[in-house]
């Protein structure tokens, strides 16, 4: 038995790992129920009329569902490295759309 174990280790001790990360039902439920209550947070956010924040509050809000579902629901959490920099230039990418667009419509 053990040749046989020593034999599927010599074929997977590459550093990777042999089988797909399948988190466990209750982080699944819980990442859930997190964002439906961060969805709930921005509809309350909607109907309050904070003035010049509601946007960055939604905004804000939007950015951390937006974190959880990639890194739980995506996988990107127990990915590789080289997805995590393309994920990161991306959203590079994205902040400088939104910076340029900003300049563009406040400053006509």
């Amino acid at each position: 038995m053990s040749d046989i174990s020593n034999t599927h280790n010599a074929h997977t001790d590459d550093g990777r790992i042999a089988h797909a990360h399948d988190p466990s039902y209750g982080i699944n439920i819980m990442i859930w129920l997190i964002l439906i209550s961060l969805t709930v947070i921005t509809v309350a956010v909607a109907g309050i009329d904070l003035g010049n924040f509601t946007l960055f509050v939604a905004m804000l809000v939007a950015a951390v569902k937006s974190t959880f579902v990639i890194n739980y629901f995506m996988h990107i959490k127990f990915d590789d490295a080289i997805f995590k920099i393309f994920l990161i230039l991306v959203i590079l990418v994205l902040f400088v759309v939104f910076v340029l667009t900003g300049f563009d419509v406040f400053y006509r």
